[in-house]
């Protein structure tokens, strides 16, 4: 009885546990595994002891998030090239929650990147699934007082780092639709039309795939990247748009075959972020819906 009632527990707030891993991972595998390290935790604790299973679950699950995510770190550092988060293929009801859907955007996982194990946890319980501070510290070991002045911290960085403004659903399928236009008739004025002039492009094959090793600025920098690329693919290119990350997003084919995902920023009906991931081992979930939730 009291393993079903643990289960059940479980399974009714999976799709939570795995997205605050996501969050605070950037990578699905790893939340993937964080996900079963709680459940062995989990399956051992007394459940007459919880008063809050929720709150004890995300407790878990943050304190094994951190203990990855520092091992990722030192993982990264050695890393070929650039290094992105790996796509989802979400579910529609994520693209209806405007705060879920702007967390797990390519975009601002890579803001959250640039933030200290314990401040990104701290930011995403906080800001994102509105834990209370008192919680947050028994998950993150620090006092109530100092989870406030890293959360202050944490939303000051990130508010510096974000896009200056969200662009709408609409605005970012149109500059999706320029893009694909040009991904499969060439047309590249099109795709400077829809490029901002400080346009940055990032692409990840994790040394397994081609990709540009070094971020990549200036619309027409990126536009003649692209041309040079697309002239070298020797295969028919075509672009099949998804929900990424609760985004519209567009996943390329080569003959039938994956070739990648493309995510992007788009800002004042602009693109100013291109995000291609190529590495094979972040390409899996776009053949599957993930289900996220706050």
């Amino acid at each position: 009885m009291g393993m079903d009632s643990a289960t059940d527990t479980f399974v009714a707030h999976r799709d939570l546990l795995f997205t605050v891993a996501y969050e605070m991972l950037g990578s699905a595998a790893d939340a993937e595994d964080v996900l079963q390290e709680t459940w062995l935790r989990w399956a051992g604790v007394d459940l007459a002891t919880v008063r809050d299973r929720r709150a004890y679950l995300v407790r878990i699950a943050t304190r094994q998030a951190l203990t990855r995510l520092r091992t990722l770190g030192r993982r990264r550092e050695s890393y070929i090239g650039s290094w992105l988060p790996e796509p989802l293929l979400t579910t529609p009801d994520v693209a209806e929650d405007v705060v879920l859907t702007e967390s797990v955007s390519m975009a601002m996982l890579l803001v959250l990147e640039s933030l200290n194990p314990v401040e990104r946890a701290v930011f995403v319980l906080r800001e994102v699934f509105d834990v209370p501070y008192d919680e947050i510290a028994e998950a993150v070991g620090k006092t109530p007082a100092t989870v406030r002045q890293i959360a202050h911290r944490a939303r000051s960085h990130v508010a510096a780092r974000r896009p200056r403004e969200a662009a709408s659903p609409a605005e970012t399928r149109a500059a999706l639709q320029a893009f694909q236009r040009a991904v499969e008739t060439g047309d590249l004025q099109g795709l400077l039309d829809v490029l901002a002039p400080d346009v940055v492009l990032m692409s990840d094959g994790g040394g397994v795939r081609k990709a540009v090793p070094r971020p990549v600025a200036g619309a027409r920098k990126v536009a003649r990247l692209l041309a040079v690329g697309w002239d070298k693919v020797g295969g028919r290119l075509t672009g099949v748009p998804l929900q990424l990350n609760g985004w519209p997003g567009l996943v390329l084919r080569m003959n039938g075959e994956l070739h990648g995902a493309v995510a992007m920023r788009v800002e004042d009906g602009l693109i100013t972020g291109l995000y291609i991931v190529r590495n094979p081992e972040k390409l899996s979930r776009i053949e599957r819906e993930t289900a996220l939730s706050r």
